[in-house]
């Protein structure tokens, strides 16, 4: 973990960092648009480069105090993990880590400890990866970081429990201690000081139990016992410590109703059921006999809950996410929180306001403000002041230019199920005849929504309708949506991918003829076999880092302690993996294609592509292959974000021409 120097990493952080400006006029109040009508001129687009720019802080976390922002900035064109004074940007600590490595989370233990979970891919005996995931504390008085249980010998030592608000620095950690079944294979629970890494036991591991359960307070309460061959789980629950664990329900695995909080001053969960009518209800209820005590949140009918929003510190929840017909992606349970939020709206007229972090007394926070087709800017705001002060520019290179115009579009599939996309039009361009991109998401268990796509903006602003279709089994429609998809990978979800270029060319907006399908993960597969399987409806077809042979993908999790429920997801989306497998229809291609990935990828193995890449080009097929040696899935260093935009931008150009 290299450390650059303060002044360093000052000099780079200077031209985002904002600190202690107000809210500018026209992000407080939007210019109205001019009465008399004014020429539209198509600018010039922006370089690559622009869009490619990391964003300047991602997962930002007020310390509980509100006094520290810590989050990954973006620094000299890869993130590192810093922690800044939003009062006075002179004060600082920061941590570099290594390129193989993915932060999955950072959690404040205190106002001086900056708790970070890490994941990398480690080779194993006999020549095997696997995901490898492990835990250290930041100290920001003393730029020093210390690794918690990096002794254990397991795969996974880095499951955070719990973790105090009363200044203290002891956490739960859930860990492994061999990757070989056996007494050590299950995690055992520790009680682990985040300064110094010293640790006692708080519950020895149980054959079965791969996932603990704390309550606010930071005892045991609750376990998950997992039976693999009937693919069921159980909840295992005490009533406080010291008691015996009781066996309380046994559900398939996705059934299982798990505690989402378990309240430490009284015998209570709460938890996520359907409620009466099929309407999602978020329930407080009692922990013997399941009775409900409180119902927190009942979803209107067609709204999905679709999550929790907790605390910073994870002891409370205060709000749920709404999926479906939801006019709110964020309901707040406090009242005070909801008030304010209706106020930020109400001010910024036009533009949205996000909370992301909250100090402990909620008086402090951090607000996102944007728009759809903005990267947007964080702000700090004091309830004392009330006032936004602007801390971050998102994108300077980006942010108060045009932009492409984003709108939901709606359209029917072929069997006449109602697809919902995101439609993206070329900045100064009329939506009318245009040559298009069609953009599917990946997952497939995902959605795109109203949020900025830099890949989206990019192509747009090349001359490109963009349109990414939520497509059959896409997630934040309802279950019956979602379900849509079983049995139907590569065939109906397929159709409702082309079904956006039909409905597109009909109504005018884009030219079928000029069409490329491009995608990332299962979109990037979307890539390959709609290149395969309908190969006189595309000119050109990209695939990002996707998977080309799903036998195969499915494989890859075959021999893990959960291959058969993995298994059994995957068996549901299609009954037949060789028979939608790119890889087995190579003959089949007509169009170029391009394939880009990553060798530092943690979720599709780069050999996905590069077989794809070796298998077409010895069938003499259009193929071009941009691996890239430092990229991971998600692109987080900007030398790679530009490789992939300007493979992109010479592809689509090359076989796909704007103009």
């Amino acid at each position: 973990m290299q450390i650059l120097s303060t002044a360093m990493v000052l000099g780079l952080l200077s031209a985002n960092i904002l600190h202690a400006q107000a809210v500018p006029a026209d992000e407080a109040a939007p210019r109205t648009e001019a009465a008399t009508p004014v020429a539209v001129t198509v600018q010039a687009p922006l370089p690559a480069s622009a869009y490619a720019q990391l964003p300047f802080v991602e997962g930002a976390k007020l310390s509980p105090d509100g006094m520290w922002v810590a989050g990954q900035f973006a620094v000299n064109g890869s993130q590192r993990i810093v922690v800044i004074s939003p009062f006075d940007t002179s004060k600082l600590s920061q941590a570099g880590l290594p390129d193989d490595v993915e932060v999955r989370s950072m959690q404040w233990v205190g106002n001086d400890n900056l708790l970070i979970r890490i994941t990398a891919i480690r080779p194993l005996d006999g020549g095997d990866k696997a995901y490898i995931s492990r835990a250290v504390s930041l100290n920001r008085t003393t730029d020093k970081y210390t690794k918690l249980m990096w002794d254990l010998g397991g795969q996974n030592a880095a499951d955070v429990l719990w973790v105090p608000t009363d200044g203290s620095t002891r956490i739960l950690l859930a860990g492994q201690n061999s990757i070989y079944m056996g007494d050590d294979f299950w995690p055992a629970v520790y009680s682990v000081d985040v300064t110094n890494g010293r640790h006692t036991t708080e519950a020895n591991p149980r054959a079965e139990v791969l996932d603990w359960i704390a309550d606010t307070s930071g005892v045991v309460r609750g376990a998950i016992s997992n039976d693999r061959a009937k693919g069921t789980r159980t909840l295992l629950y005490r009533a406080k410590k010291g008691s015996a664990f009781d066996r309380k329900d046994r559900q398939a695995y996705d059934d299982l109703e798990v505690p989402l909080l378990v309240r430490a001053d009284a015998n209570r969960m709460v938890v996520l059921r359907p409620g009466t009518d099929g309407r999602d209800a978020l329930v407080e209820i009692d922990g013997d006999s399941g009775a409900v005590v409180q119902t927190l949140y009942q979803a209107e009918v067609g709204v999905d809950i679709e999550g929790v929003r907790y605390d910073d510190s994870g002891n409370e929840v205060l709000g749920v996410y709404l999926g479906g017909a939801a006019t709110e992606p964020l309901h707040w349970l406090d009242p005070a929180l909801d008030e304010l939020q209706k106020a930020f709206e109400k001010s910024l007229k036009g533009r949205r306001a996000q909370i992301i972090s909250l100090s402990a007394d909620r008086q402090r926070m951090l607000v996102r403000v944007d728009k759809p087709n903005e990267a947007g800017r964080l702000y700090f705001f004091d309830t004392a002041d009330g006032n936004l002060h602007l801390f971050a520019n998102l994108n300077s290179a980006t942010n108060g230019t045009r932009a492409g115009k984003m709108e939901k579009v709606h359209y029917k599939a072929r069997d006449g199920l109602e697809i919902e996309a995101i439609m993206t039009t070329p900045p100064g361009r009329e939506a009318k005849n245009l040559p298009v991109v069609i953009l599917p998401h990946g997952g497939p268990w995902a959605n795109d929504t109203m949020d900025w796509d830099y890949w989206a903006q990019f192509i747009a602003s090349r001359g490109y309708l963009v349109i990414q279709p939520n497509f059959r089994g896409s997630t934040g429609y309802g279950e019956a949506f979602l379900k849509k998809g079983e049995g139907q990978l590569g065939l109906a979800m397929q159709d409702d991918v082309n079904d956006a270029l039909a409905w597109a060319a009909k109504q005018g907006l884009a030219d079928a003829k000029r069409a490329c399908v491009v995608g990332a993960s299962y979109g990037g597969y979307v890539a390959m076999w709609g290149a395969a399987r309908d190969p006189d409806l595309w000119r050109c077809s990209i695939s990002i880092a996707g998977v080309a042979n799903l036998r195969r993908e499915v494989n890859d999790f075959g021999d893990l302690l959960f291959g058969k429920r993995y298994r059994e997801q995957w068996q549901k989306m299609t009954p037949d993996f060789p028979a939608v497998s790119p890889m087995n229809h190579i003959d089949a291609i007509k169009v170029p294609m391009l394939l880009i990935h990553g060798k530092k990828d943690l979720t599709v193995d780069h050999g996905q592509s590069q077989s794809m890449f070796n298998k077409m080009q010895a069938a003499g097929k259009n193929v071009e292959f941009v691996s890239l040696p430092k990229a991971d899935h998600y692109f987080t260093r900007e030398p790679d974000r530009l490789a992939l935009l300007s493979a992109i931008e010479t592809f689509l150009a090359k076989h796909n021409p704007a103009d």
